[in-house]
């Protein structure tokens, strides 16, 4: 057989997982998720300004467009809207810190002082039914080293807030210069992001839709419902002649923030010490204020702030605030909410996808 008779030699032809261009795709991929995770890094001291800012651009970009409407230019824009907000959180947020500050350190003597005379034993054991738990309160608790200790913590910490106003304002002004920018260059990011992401444009428009509403259901829903809350709460207790009525107001609108929790946390337990004071109508009012007022705001305004903008689970809104507040702190109340947002359109969009590519297969081997 001649040479030209043999069949020729099969070439060994390449393995794509050692082919160049794939080794190439494989070092873009992991310097690309270094990367990512390196900006991560630098971005999480500067996280608590970054959610915020965000949070108020996206609520004010209505004011902003307006604005520019008026300057003709998106700087002066968004330096208008940014004093504009200035206006609207920081000076009110600012005069209300204050006020706390003083109301925690004197309720806090307050409720030392009561303790020490031993006025919570008088109120007490002019309960005959109760007189039995004052008895074990005082033999198992130390309750004017408990409440000297409490005292103590509440003062240090009023001290703490105010040594650390120098990192709030630091804080505070880095979050209006982010603010200044993510106004003026909103638009540019989202394109930026739009052209980065693997995700299709309809994906993305889905994507930014559901954060937008997330962000607006929690700022509105929740914070505005809440400070409402805490706003009658406080009134009453003032009205009533409670000590420290900001204090409290303040409390409950926090309490009020977490989903399944709610203001009457604080005002339960003030009616009862009311009514074992022997203060049976004042007890009532608050016992009535709380249920048929506070209790049924959250009714009332989150159905006209929020609709159907928030499509979470209570449970899940619950996970997302509590665990957001763990994991990010302050900033957590946005940053939780939004991450499993987030996570949960993704989840669907795959979902629809694998779907989509079933349907096609299925499709194509039908004759």
């Amino acid at each position: 057989m001649s040479a030209s008779e043999n069949p020729p030699t099969p070439s060994s032809s390449p393995d794509p997982w050692t082919s160049r261009s794939h080794l190439q795709t494989l070092v873009l991929l992991a310097a690309t998720t270094f990367g990512i995770y390196l900006c991560y890094r630098m971005a999480v001291p500067f996280l608590a300004a970054i959610a915020w800012a965000l949070t108020l651009a996206v609520l004010f970009t209505p004011l902003q467009r307006w604005l520019e409407s008026r300057f003709k230019s998106p700087s002066l824009a968004a330096i208008a809207c940014v004093l504009v907000i200035f206006l609207i959180v920081v000076v009110p947020v600012t005069f209300v810190g204050q006020r706390l500050v003083q109301q925690a350190a004197q309720g806090a003597q307050l409720i030392e002082t009561k303790v020490a005379a031993g006025e919570w034993r008088r109120i007490v054991e002019a309960q005959p039914r109760l007189a039995p738990l004052a008895e074990r309160i005082e033999r198992e608790l130390d309750l004017p080293g408990t409440a000297k200790t409490v005292a103590t913590w509440l003062t240090t910490a009023a001290g703490v807030i105010v040594r650390g106003s120098v990192y709030q304002v630091i804080g505070l002004m880095l979050t209006f210069y982010l603010l200044f920018f993510f106004l003026r260059d909103g638009r540019v990011g989202l394109l930026a992001l739009r052209y980065l992401s693997p995700l299709t444009m309809t994906e993305m428009d889905r994507l930014f839709a559901r954060v937008d509403d997330t962000i607006h259901a929690t700022a509105y829903g929740t914070l505005t419902v809440s400070s409402v809350q805490g706003l009658l709460g406080g009134l009453m207790f003032w009205w009533l002649g409670l000590p420290a009525p900001l204090l409290w107001g303040v409390v409950m609108a926090l309490l009020a923030v977490v989903p399944m929790i709610g203001a009457f946390v604080v005002w339960i337990p003030a009616a009862l010490f009311l009514a074992l004071e022997g203060s049976w109508g004042k007890a009532l009012i608050l016992t009535l204020w709380g249920m048929l007022v506070v209790g049924t705001i959250d009714n009332l305004l989150r159905p006209v702030l929020v609709g159907n903008r928030l499509k979470l689970h209570t449970v899940l809104a619950f996970l997302s605030v509590v665990g957001g507040l763990i994991l990010f702190g302050t900033a957590g109340l946005i940053l939780g909410p939004v991450t499993l947002t987030v996570t949960t359109v993704l989840l669907e969009i795959w979902s629809s996808r694998t779907k989509a590519e079933e349907a096609e297969r299925i499709a194509a081997q039908r004759p």
